[in-house]
């Protein structure tokens, strides 16, 4: 049964160290990097958005566009949850976590219903970008957004946090540097 809260995949992001929009790199045996992700959470979710400045991407899916000029997943998570007024919760994935799986999802998804965020950590590592945010985040974000602070973490401490241990270091490789993207591109090929 698909999770009836919506996932946002955060895609906004400025992949400075990338040196071009990973977003829209070619992953699997997808167009991009963002329809790979979509794809894979549309098999889990009812509702899958994907956040982003603008539609640069060559496939159909929901957008929810950036209502803030800064570059931050602070600006995505304050315009996910303003563009999606009846949500009392998103799950949230950055584009560039292609391995984060089924397992690790369910996990966060199944995991205390009182906290604010439900939110990854790996290797004593938190993982702001993969986990579930309630509603009740909002003031926070945008207070922190308003006062141009754009640290996922500090939000994070902030609020009611409850953490979700995972060991497995491969499902969490992120996608930051041509390296990285060359060496995901092999683990996905075998």
């Amino acid at each position: 049964m698909k999770q009836t809260i919506p996932a946002v995949i955060f895609a906004g992001g400025k992949s400075s160290r990338m040196g071009t929009d990973k977003a829209t790199l070619p992953f699997g045996n997808y167009g991009s990097l963002a329809e790979y992700q979509y794809r894979r959470l549309t098999r889990l979710f009812r509702d899958v958005y994907i956040g982003s400045k603008t539609d640069k991407f060559d496939f159909e899916a929901p957008l929810i566009l950036d209502r803030y000029e800064a570059s931050s997943p602070m600006a995505g998570l304050v315009s996910a949850f303003e563009t999606l007024k009846k949500a009392d919760a998103i799950f949230v994935l950055s584009v560039d976590a292609p391995f984060v799986d089924e397992s690790i999802i369910s996990e966060l998804m199944c995991t205390d219903g009182n906290a604010d965020a439900v939110i990854a950590r790996c290797c004593q590592k938190l993982q702001p970008l993969c986990g579930l945010y309630r509603r009740s985040v909002l003031p926070y974000a945008k207070s922190a957004l308003e006062a141009d602070k754009h640290k996922m973490g500090r939000l994070l401490e902030e609020l009611n946090t409850h953490y979700v241990n995972f060991e497995e270091r491969k499902a969490f490789l992120n996608l930051n540097r041509p390296e990285e993207y060359e060496a995901a591109l092999k683990l996905i090929g075998s």
